[in-house]
């Protein structure tokens, strides 16, 4: 008998529609801050991310399903054993996290943070003119779920649409121009908006380095919501102080958490938030995740391909024909 390890917050309502699924398993529930050595390495099936450093030990563990999108810390050499299946959750957080973007790119269009921070030294002040999405640009690195998603919502709201891609595809009806990695210096200095939603990869460090901001528009706004170190901190500090940016929006950090001493709490015109813009605040994702690990588990029991595969050495979802 398979035994199935679940290390997601569900309800009695999650538990019936798993074990509807895997009548044969046995299958142990537990918070992934208080899972043991000893559960992980009995599991054949893991629902849920556990510590990396836990699972070179997991002999019995024949796949794994992550509740994030990010997989780079299951990726490296000597965590799971060879044949090991490894999934994400791709897909539950497109909604959550891109409306988190639009709320952010709106914030620093419109300098809420400011008057926010003006309301709190109880100053009445006007902080001048602001720009609108509408008519703007919108320059979208990473179109996984996220980016897609977000880049859906800009273009709604009157954007032109540019996404950029690691291989070439179709290009979706939500983007008005789809581009490959070797156009990015070209369309940097376009854009009045950038996004990143990329994994932690080799390819994806500090890709936007000092040269790529200092290409930006002068007053264009910065939105990340993959991995901090897509960005090249230090350099993004100095930018942001010269003012040349309008902006910029940070759910991830590099290093993170981020030092209290940290001089990019400091940099102009900048939001930082604690890597919140996913996870199960909104419960929705949390729903996603269980419908795509539940998915999954069918396909598994039944020996058929799973969703979200990942493939090990690009960090990235698989893609599907």
């Amino acid at each position: 008998m398979r035994k199935v390890l679940i290390t997601i917050p569900i309800e009695e309502r999650h538990k019936e529609y798993f074990e509807n699924i895997g009548k044969d398993c046995a299958f142990e529930y537990v918070q992934s801050s208080d899972v043991s050595q000893e559960q992980v390495r009995d599991a054949s099936i893991i629902i849920g991310n556990v510590p990396a450093e836990m699972l070179p030990a997991a002999e019995k563990l024949e796949w794994l399903q992550l509740n994030s999108a990010g997989a780079d810390l299951y990726c490296k050499p000597g965590i799971l054993k060879p044949g090991t299946l490894l999934t994400n959750a791709t897909g539950a957080y497109g909604l959550a996290i891109s409306e988190f973007m639009v709320g952010a790119a709106l914030m620093l269009q419109k300098k809420l943070n400011l008057y926010h921070d003006n309301q709190k030294k109880h100053l009445w002040k006007d902080e001048g003119g602001v720009t609108s999405i509408w008519g703007s640009t919108t320059l979208v690195i990473g179109l996984g779920d996220i980016g897609g998603e977000f880049a859906k919502r800009m273009k709604a709201l009157g954007s032109h649409t540019i996404g950029i891609r690691r291989k070439p595809g179709d290009k979706p009806d939500y983007l008005d121009e789809l581009y490959t990695n070797d156009k990015m210096d070209e369309l940097i200095p376009r854009a009045d908006f950038i996004s990143l939603s990329l994994p932690n990869t080799p390819e994806t460090y500090r890709i936007i380095n000092e040269d790529r901001l200092r290409s930006m528009k002068k007053g264009a706004y910065l939105i990340n919501v993959g991995r901090g170190t897509a960005i090249d901190t230090d350099a993004l500090c100095r930018v942001l102080n010269d003012g040349h940016l309008g902006g910029c929006a940070l759910d991830v950090t590099d290093p993170e958490p981020l030092p209290s001493d940290h001089p990019l709490w400091e940099a102009g015109n900048v939001i930082i938030t604690p890597h919140i813009s996913g996870h199960y605040h909104l419960q929705e994702t949390l729903e996603r995740i269980i419908r795509i690990s539940g998915s999954n588990l069918e396909k598994f029991l039944n020996g058929t391909r799973l969703d979200n595969l990942v493939n090990f050495e690009t960090g990235y979802r698989e893609r599907q024909n």
